[in-house]
């Protein structure tokens, strides 16, 4: 079990190969010099012989090899601090909101709210909002068939809100009422599928490190959020997520949120790596 604070080792994933030895990443007394360090090396080329795991690594079917859980008196402080923020801004948000659900019902005259299952914490499933960025789906009109026409059935309203992230201000209750938190991986739909070698979908639930991810509340924002494109694969996201969960602190929060802040001020989440 690596403690809380400690470097994590880094491991070159090719099993077998007598030449592979483990990276230990630069070591740092402060939190946010330790992630960084590890980012760094995160961002070596996937294509090339190595992948750096920044200690995001997990054995086959998932088991963990580390852990980075936050004492009580942290747990306790991230989760005052979640219902503190959440509930400030349900109320500070409210004209904002209202507007916004003006404005999508003089569009289209669609839903203002776009509620889909996703996984949250130890595997169970609660009810995400948002407010609806796409114009529902005609009559007969299969998911998948839609994905393929997604940027056209983006609204006016909804592109706004997609690069300015209003779209998560519903979330809001999500975080409030304990579903979600502030900062952590993103919150998956149970059924999703990552690309494997072979082209065919392999379940994230074979993705090792799932069970990990979700040993924590998923997040509004988070590491792999703010740090990667959106085109980044699932696998690169998961890192990520692996990464947040086995370093997490108080002050490593503040930081992301800090960051996603000022990336909504400057209206560039579409370059970075929130999903929909």
């Amino acid at each position: 079990m690596t403690p809380e604070g400690a470097a994590a080792e880094v491991e070159d994933p090719r099993p077998g190969d007598p030449s592979a030895s483990p990276v230990r990443p630069p070591r740092s007394p402060r939190p946010e010099g330790r992630v960084r360090g590890l980012l760094r090396l995160l961002g070596r080329d996937e294509k090339g012989e190595a992948v750096a795991w920044a200690g995001a690594l997990a054995r086959p079917g998932g088991e963990a090899l580390g852990g980075g859980a936050l004492g009580r008196l942290d747990a306790t402080a991230k989760r005052v601090l979640d219902v503190a923020l959440s509930g400030a801004g349900l109320l500070v948000s409210l004209p904002v909101s209202l507007l916004l659900a003006a404005a999508l019902v003089a569009e289209d005259g669609g839903p203002v709210f776009y509620a889909q299952e996703r996984v949250g914490r130890g595997g169970g499933t609660f009810t995400g909002l948002k407010f609806r960025s796409m114009r529902p789906l005609a009559d007969g009109e299969a998911e998948h068939q839609a994905a393929e026409r997604e940027a056209d059935r983006i609204t006016r309203v909804g592109r706004l809100m997609r690069a300015t992230a209003l779209d998560e201000l519903p979330q809001l209750w999500n975080i409030f009422r304990g579903d979600m938190s502030f900062v952590g991986p993103r919150a998956l739909m149970p059924r999703e599928a990552e690309p494997g070698s072979d082209g065919r979908p392999v379940p994230l639930q074979e993705v090792p490190g799932y069970r990990e991810r979700h040993s924590v509340r998923p997040g509004l924002t988070g590491m792999a959020q703010v740090h990667l494109r959106r085109d980044a694969t699932r696998l690169q996201k998961f890192r990520y997520d692996l990464l947040y969960v086995r370093t997490r602190t108080l002050r490593l929060d503040l930081a992301l949120i800090a960051r996603s802040v000022w990336i909504s001020l400057r209206g560039a989440w579409p370059e970075v790596g929130r999903e929909a």
